[in-house]
C-alpha cells in the first residue's frame, strides 16, 4: 500500500515542493511538519514506487529518500530513476550503521545522506544548504570554464566534452565546478567539504572520493584531476 499525503497548506509556502519517500509515518509527518515550517510544500509517500509517480508528476526543487524502503523497488533503484531524469537533488535516509548503503547511494547521485535517528531540524537546515547550492549556481551568469576539451558551463549547469553533453549529478557538478574555478590549488578532503558541502557538514571524508571517483569514471582523462596522496587533491 501507498500513499499520498499533502499535509495541511502552510500560508507561507513558496520555497518548492519537497518529496518525502519514508515508510515510518512517525518520521514521515515530523518532517513534513518542520519542512512546511520552513515554507516548503510537502508530499509525502510510503513506498519507492508511489515516490516515483509524485516525482514525476510534480517535478519537486528536492526529494528525501529513505533507502531501506519495503516493496519490489527499495530506495537505492528510486535514487537511481531520479538520477537518470535530470539533477534534482536527493537527500537520503539511512540507518545508523549502513555504511555500504550509504556509499552505494552517493555512487548513485546523492546529494547528501543523514542517518537515523537525527534531528529534523538538521534535515531542514542540510534541506536548505543544498538548495543555496543549487539555486547559487543555477543563477550564475559566468562564461562556461574551459580546459581541453572540457566545457564546464554554471548557468546552465552543463558539461560537455567535445560539444557532447555528460550528465552528473548536482554534488557532482558542484564538485567539478569547484575544481575547474581553482586550477592549480590543492585541497584537502576536508577542505573540499567546507566548500562543496557545506561548511560545519558533518560527513565521513571518504564522501569526496566517491564523488572524484564518479567524476574520473564519467569524465575519464579529460579530467586533469590529480591525488596528491595524503593531502587531498589538485585539479590542472
Amino acid at each position: 500500500m501507498s500513499s499520498e499525503h499533502p499535509g495541511p497548506r502552510n500560508p507561507g509556502e513558496g520555497h518548492g515542493t519537497i518529496v518525502i519517500v519514508e515508510d515510518d509515518h512517525n518520521i514521515a509527518d515530523l518532517v513534513d511538519l518542520y519542512l512546511r515550517n520552513a515554507g516548503y510544500r510537502v508530499l509525502q509517500a510510503n513506498d519507492a514506487q508511489r515516490g516515483l509517480e509524485i516525482f514525476e508528476r510534480e517535478q519537486p526543487v528536492l526529494v528525501v529518500m529513505d533507502i531501506g524502503l519495503p516493496g519490489p523497488i527499495d530506495g537505492l533503484e528510486a535514487c537511481r530513476s531520479i538520477r537518470s531524469a535530470g539533477d534534482t537533488p536527493v537527500i537520503i535516509i539511512t540507518a545508523r550503521g549502513d555504511e555500504v548503503d550509504r556509499i552505494i547511494g552517493l555512487e548513485l547521485g546523492a546529494d547528501d545522506y543523514i542517518t537515523k535517528p537525527f534531528s529534523p531540524r538538521e534535515l531542514v537546515a542540510r534541506v536548505r544548504a543544498v538548495l543555496r547550492r543549487t539555486d547559487a549556481i543555477r543563477d550564475a551568469g559566468d562564461e562556461p570554464k574551459i580546459i581541453g576539451s572540457l566545457s564546464v558551463d554554471s548557468q546552465r549547469r552543463e558539461v560537455r566534452i567535445n560539444d557532447e553533453i555528460v550528465p552528473l549529478t548536482a554534488r557532482e557538478f558542484d564538485l567539478l565546478e569547484h575544481f575547474v574555478n581553482h586550477t592549480g590549488i590543492v585541497y584537502s578532503r576536508r577542505q573540499l567539504l567546507d566548500s562543496v558541502w557545506g561548511d560545519g557538514w558533518i560527513g565521513d571524508e571518504r564522501t569526496v572520493d566517491v564523488h572524484v571517483r564518479q567524476l574520473r569514471r564519467k569524465l575519464g582523462d579529460e579530467l586533469p584531476l590529480t591525488t596528491i596522496w595524503g593531502v587531498g587533491y589538485r585539479c590542472g
